[in-house]
């Protein structure tokens, strides 16, 4: 539901693209050949690095860029399957003790994270030094303008039981 967006809107060099195969994506691929950055992929699939991994593995010899898929798990796994050119790239996996607050949607396990959340924790984990928190202000306040959008008693019923 575009949370996606708040990431594109509030970080510079971020980028966004719509679609599901990405192999051919001129644009990304020309991202992923600029070898001043080290790619990884925000998925939790076998061998997935911690964010300590990739911290160690950079060791400030390289920018960072991790590359987020948008959509909901089953949607996010096609892209991956279809995307071939990501597949070379490293996996990071987010730890997994940390509790989504997209209240206003189903999520399949309590730690399932929205990609701003996600984009969020993977940020501050890697660049500690930095404060991403207006990332997860503007997040919430979305999450409270689109509950008050919805009619009374209704929130309740469907996402609080």
């Amino acid at each position: 539901m575009g949370t996606a967006r708040i990431l594109k809107l509030s970080l510079a060099n971020s980028f966004c693209f719509v679609g599901e195969d990405f192999s051919s994506n001129d644009q990304l691929n020309q991202l992923l050949n600029d070898g001043q950055y080290q790619h990884f992929i925000l998925y939790p699939g076998e061998g997935a690095l911690t964010h300590n991994e990739v911290a160690e593995q950079v060791a400030n010899q390289q920018k960072v860029r991790v590359i987020l898929l948008d959509g909901t798990w089953k949607k996010a796994y096609k892209m991956w399957q279809l995307s071939t050119n990501l597949h070379p790239l490293p996996l990071v996996r987010l730890p997994d003790d940390l509790q989504g607050n997209y209240r206003i949607r189903k999520a399949p396990s309590d730690n399932s994270l929205s990609t701003v959340e996600a984009g969020y924790h993977i940020l501050s984990l890697l660049e500690p030094e930095k404060d991403f928190t207006p990332l997860i202000d503007a997040f919430n306040q979305m999450i409270e303008f689109q509950i008050k959008q919805m009619p009374p008693g209704v929130f309740e019923k469907n996402y609080l039981s």
